[in-house]
């Protein structure tokens, strides 16, 4: 079945409180993070307290990640090792620029003889790593990779090529459709970075429906306060699932089952329509599924 993948909401990896509260947060997701919210002199506290955290389980259906450190900071080697010790769903690799990036990773898992279980999702946060969106995408099919989806950080893409964040992110679309596209062809989940003004309640919401209607699966969050607008925008209404239930139903017909287009309640509806309804109801039975 497919997994829910609404809401990933980063989790500081130096605050054990937090780290505590995230089992009861109704995200679909939790990445903990051991990067940017951790101080150089609290990395190796952070990671004790995430490898605590993610050995004690008890997280449910949320799926966890722990973001490790970047390729070319001093901790990243430590931060793999714990995880392949502690075995999260998956480790989240930061700045990954080139193919040279994703094997470094895998090579260091196997050395460790790291869980196959294990996934590895990536962030696409700089400019190379945006050029490089389908050839990154294209090493899902190394099974060695292990590569499960990409994270798309519009904060360090701006940070690094001065392309201004503005309201409606018109000056990223382009870069966005870029990877989304990149991610869809070989396979993989893409979700949306995150949306900083936790203020506004209402510019997140707007993002939200924008990230949804361009393709993403889901967003990472930053706060709590995030998680429910967010499951709300990426939950399948009602009436649609209702209709895609409708659609396959009608497909499964024996005058429909040799055809490739039927009328359905006024309207042509193709067998492309039946695919898009499989996709919407396994989304809603997962979400039932998690209790969310």
């Amino acid at each position: 079945m497919i997994r829910p993948r609404r809401s990933l909401l980063f989790m500081p990896g130096s605050n054990a409180r937090a780290l505590e509260k995230a089992r009861l947060l109704p995200a679909d997701g939790l990445i903990l993070d051991l990067e940017d919210a951790v101080a150089p002199d609290a990395k190796a506290t952070a990671r004790d307290q995430v490898a605590a955290a993610v050995a004690a389980k008890g997280f449910g259906h949320r799926e966890v990640l722990v973001r490790i450190n970047a390729l070319d900071s001093p901790w990243w080697l430590d931060d793999i090792a714990m995880a392949a010790k502690v075995k999260p769903d998956g480790i989240l690799v930061p700045k990954v620029s080139s193919v040279e990036d994703l094997t470094a990773v895998a090579d260091r898992l196997s050395d460790l003889n790291a869980d196959m279980a294990i996934r590895v999702w990536i962030m696409i946060e700089t400019a190379r790593g945006v050029l490089h969106a389908e050839e990154l995408a294209a090493q899902a099919h190394d099974s060695e990779m292990r590569l499960a989806g990409f994270v798309f950080g519009p904060n360090d893409i701006s940070r690094e090529t001065g392309i201004r964040m503005l309201p409606g992110r018109s000056t990223m679309i382009p870069m966005i459709t870029h990877c989304i596209l990149a991610a869809r062809v070989h396979g993989l989940v893409v979700l949306d970075g995150p949306y900083s003004d936790i203020a506004n309640i209402d510019g997140f919401a707007q993002e939200c429906a924008q990230a949804r209607d361009l393709g993403f699966d889901g967003k990472t969050l930053i706060h709590p306060g995030q998680i429910d607008a967010c499951n709300a925008t990426f939950t399948p209404p009602a009436d649609d699932v209702a209709q895609a239930r409708a659609i396959l139903a009608a497909f499964e017909r024996p005058e429909n089952r040799g055809r490739g287009a039927i009328q359905l309640d006024g309207r042509m509806v193709e067998r492309l329509h039946a695919e898009i309804a499989k996709k919407t109801i396994a989304i809603a039975d997962a979400i039932e599924l998690a209790g969310r």
